[in-house]
């Protein structure tokens, strides 16, 4: 299989212009060259090692960026090879359901590499939901802003992946409020095993965030990309609003997962009041008639003509006093 069958899209750029033709990746960069202007976006779409490698080559790729980003399943990160940056951002992607409550998944997970050169930018995408299509034909409508170089590219899917947080984290919220209001709602199913698995999706949430923190951070410092500090510096403050939403429903999630448990055991403690008195009231005839079926030949009223109705009478009396008992205590 050729390598253009995991090239998503491949272009050159000259003064934030889109020259026209259809270009290989090699290709590419052998035009930006020969004209010493201009950059190249190749976006590759989860490619194997072998023809990662391919690409590797024309673009004097680091081998061990080249297997992290064949292999993904990486965390947030930004390393330097030479005279190429490659940064890992996570992307997070929110899963509609009808209820919080009864949903297996809330937050699905990929990831974007790139390799940003001075005269290229390379994004490799694992996950359907990553796409960058749409961001490509954003920038392409804003040439001032393709005309500041790669690293304009790579802060526009910075900045999209960060405002993906922010849709993403919005509408958590909402399902951790409609949870809340679930759980002190009297007499609802929903278990902690429910709030555990929401536990499970902001902490995949937070992995994709935190730790993007120090990487934008340096992009916002670094002195070679003066002309998009600004920009990233502004991603930056977005990203550090989205870790601190994060770490505020993680810590909301251990109150309701404290509230939850707390409200099973107080069903529990209920329960077991009224199976105790149940037993307690069931317990007076099953004494009586326990006796009265014991074989002796003297036992109390058995030779009267209304003992039976009379011991019944007195079962029922001290069964509904015991149940007037336990109803005006609230335990049934």
């Amino acid at each position: 299989m050729p390598v253009s069958a995991y090239v998503v899209d491949c272009a050159v750029y000259v003064g934030g212009e889109r020259l026209p033709g259809r270009w290989s990746h090699d290709a590419a960069i052998e035009e930006v060259r020969r004209r010493g202007d201009g950059f190249v976006w190749v976006g590759l779409y989860e490619p194997d090692l072998e023809h990662m490698q391919v690409v590797a080559e024309t673009f004097d790729l680091h081998p061990l960026a080249v297997e992290d980003a064949v292999c993904a399943h990486q965390r947030p990160k930004l390393e330097r090879y030479d005279h190429t940056l490659f940064m890992v951002l996570k992307t997070v992607h929110y899963v509609a359901h009808e209820s919080p409550a009864t949903t297996n998944e809330i937050v699905e997970t990929g990831e974007i590499m790139a390799f940003l050169g001075t005269d290229f930018i390379v994004t490799v995408r694992h996950g359907s939901h990553s796409g960058l299509h749409e961001l490509r034909r954003g920038l392409e409508g804003r040439p001032e802003r393709l005309a500041l170089g790669p690293a304009a590219v790579l802060h526009a899917i910075a900045d999209q992946v960060v405002d993906s947080y922010l849709a993403v984290t919005e509408a958590f919220g909402q399902d951790i409020e409609q949870m809340e209001s679930v759980i002190f709602e009297p007499r609802s199913e929903v278990g902690a095993e429910q709030i555990y698995m929401m536990k499970r999706e902001i902490l995949e949430l937070r992995n994709a965030v935190s730790p993007l923190v120090t990487p934008l951070r340096r992009l916002a410092e670094a002195d070679g990309l003066k002309q998009v500090r600004p920009y990233f510096q502004d991603v930056d403050d977005h990203l550090t609003a989205v870790s601190e939403r994060v770490t505020a429903f993680d810590e909301l999630l251990t109150s309701l997962v404290n509230a939850a448990l707390a409200k099973i055991s107080l069903q529990q403690n209920t329960d077991m009041r009224k199976i105790s008195a149940w037993v307690a009231i069931i317990a007076v005839p099953t004494m009586v008639f326990g006796l009265y079926g014991m074989n002796f030949d003297f036992m109390p009223e058995t030779h009267w003509q209304f003992s039976y109705p009379a011991v019944i009478l007195l079962v029922l009396a001290a069964c509904f006093l015991l149940y007037r008992v336990f109803k005006r205590n609230q335990w049934l």
